[in-house]
């Protein structure tokens, strides 16, 4: 008997000392993993999905691999994962925004509380008011006052309707008084593009996005979008200081998994991610661009979060106009 336990301890040692690094009991996980990310490569969602993924491969050795799905504003991405197989192997990246307009806007066959586990925040952001160099404004109240002058002359992209930088649009547009005419991407990569080559003249973008594109003098940016003035860019004013009294809007980008996703699982991944948000390399990686990295204290307080999203979502679409402009 003494001889045969000997031999399970052994064994037992063996396959411990065979598990790689940062895998769980059980295995998980024992082969790549996709996280699906519902907007075209570039945009700030997708930056920050590979941020993650590279710090879970890194800390996993198994790869985390980033599957765009752009389209239908971040709901290709959204219904695949509301139909994968729950087992850990399917995640999603995707802003708040997002994943409440979907919910509001009835725009999926599922109710999105009920679809995802949700696993936890990323980041806390706020955006950029951004112009094509080419526009003859400096300043918020230089566009207002452009705007006002030639009545639907100006046109601005975004990731996609229903998302932030929609949001953001139709927001200013109506709180400043200037009709513009929205101009939808499948990401915010795209956006920047033409905004850089001055097919449209303006939008609302992350900061992680828009930000290197302002150093390199590319895009010209007038203010943020936040309450107060952003550390990592003190010279820029609020859009509320500048011209549009009360305008503000703060974004989060977080992950998911498939409703039914083993909570052992979901609690691991929360505790890992939660890890690599808090490394100084991460933080200082997302504070240069101005994105804070804000992972969320548990799955539960997270869902929370979601809850508290979609109910500030059915606030907003009930502002005059603001429903027609989804459709």
């Amino acid at each position: 008997m003494r001889s045969a336990l000997i031999v399970l301890a052994c064994v037992a040692t063996v396959a411990h000392a065979q598990q790689k690094p940062g895998q769980f009991p059980g295995g998980y996980p024992s082969k790549s993993i996709r996280m699906l990310v519902g907007n075209a490569p570039g945009g700030g969602i997708d930056i920050t999905a590979r941020v993650v993924a590279q710090k879970l491969t890194e800390r996993w050795g198994r790869s985390v691999v980033v599957d765009n799905r752009p389209g239908a504003s971040g709901i290709i991405a959204m219904d695949l994962t509301a139909r994968a197989t729950p087992d850990g192997y399917t995640l999603l990246v995707t802003s708040g925004s997002l994943i409440a307009s979907a919910m509001v806007q009835k725009k999926v066959p599922f109710d999105v509380r009920e679809a995802y586990a949700p696993i936890t925040q990323l980041t806390s952001l706020y955006y950029l008011l951004l112009v094509t160099p080419s526009l003859p404004v400096n300043s918020v109240t230089d566009l207002i006052a452009y705007g006002k002058s030639k009545p639907g002359a100006l046109n601005y992209g975004s990731s996609g309707i229903g998302g932030a930088g929609h949001l953001a649009g139709e927001l200013f547009g109506s709180m400043a008084g200037v009709k513009m005419v929205h101009v939808p991407y499948k990401g915010g990569g795209l956006v920047l593009a033409d905004m850089i080559s001055g097919q449209v003249q303006l939008g609302f973008t992350s900061t992680i996005s828009g930000m290197p594109h302002v150093r390199s003098g590319r895009l010209k940016a007038l203010a943020v979008t936040s309450p107060r003035r952003a550390q990592a860019f003190p010279d820029l004013p609020t859009i509320s200081e500048a011209g549009v009294p009360g305008f503000e809007l703060i974004n989060w980008y977080g992950l998911f998994a498939p409703a039914g996703t083993p909570p052992a699982i979901v609690s691991a991944l929360h505790r890992n991610v939660t890890e690599d948000l808090n490394s100084a390399e991460v933080q200082a990686m997302f504070a240069r661009d101005g994105a804070d990295a804000a992972p969320s204290g548990s799955p539960a307080q997270f869902k929370g979060i979601l809850a508290k999203e979609i109910d500030i979502w059915e606030k907003v679409v009930r502002i005059p106009g603001f429903a027609e402009s989804l459709r």
